[in-house]
């Protein structure tokens, strides 16, 4: 029997296994809010044409991470959204 050396096999990637779904991407585009800008309407519980662009079929308020709404614009989306609910606007 030859004795060969204990070569020991280095676990070697290929580009498939590198790339992840967990990976932090190196380019990230944050939009900007669209009711913080100049010109942008008013949060209102009255503004039902606005409040209906933020609300899903079935009624559920959409998150900030889809709308791309600040957090401070999506509390008062939120709040004039449920006021409008309460007075049986939407």
């Amino acid at each position: 029997m030859k004795h060969s050396k204990n070569k020991k096999k280095k676990f070697t990637q290929n580009n498939f296994a590198k790339l992840s779904v967990f990976q932090p991407q190196k380019y990230k585009f944050k939009k900007k809010c669209p009711l913080s800008e100049k010109g942008a309407p008013i949060v209102d519980y009255k503004n039902i044409r606005l409040l209906k662009k933020y609300i899903t079929e079935n009624g559920k308020i959409m998150p900030s991470r889809i709308t791309s709404v600040s957090q401070k614009k999506q509390r008062e989306l939120s709040l004039s959204i449920k006021r409008a609910r309460n007075l049986a606007l939407i």
